[in-house]
């Protein structure tokens, strides 16, 4: 049952995310234009090119902020990393009884170690 609950939640989050896709290229565009915008703004020295890259970069920042269905995306992709580690961690751990007695007194050795 709790793999069922992994996989519809992970379902789910994939298709959000897949349906979020062109929105969240979009902000990463945007904000990468809006980061050398805004490198050039600190470089120039003229208040008309100040003036004139501020216009843009505010331009670009409305262009970013149309695209907020890309927050869904990006915890959508969260989503499916938790699930992702979570499926795995059922797996990885078996737990089975060592009936080695070498293996089981180590173990209490190092315990006891830590105190």
């Amino acid at each position: 049952m709790k793999k069922f609950g992994l996989l519809l939640a992970g379902g789910i989050a994939a298709l959000i995310l897949i349906s979020n896709l062109g929105p969240l290229f979009g902000l990463a565009i945007s904000l990468l234009v809006l980061y050398f915008i805004l490198k050039q703004f600190l470089k120039t020295d003229s208040t008309f090119k100040k003036i004139a890259w501020g216009t843009l970069g505010l331009f670009i920042l409305m262009a970013a902020a149309s695209n907020v269905p890309a927050i869904l995306a990006i915890f959508a992709a969260y989503v499916l990393y938790l699930v992702y580690k979570k499926w795995n961690e059922g797996e990885s751990t078996t737990s089975y009884k060592n009936d080695d007695p070498f293996v089981n007194f180590e173990k209490q050795w190092s315990e006891l170690k830590k105190f």
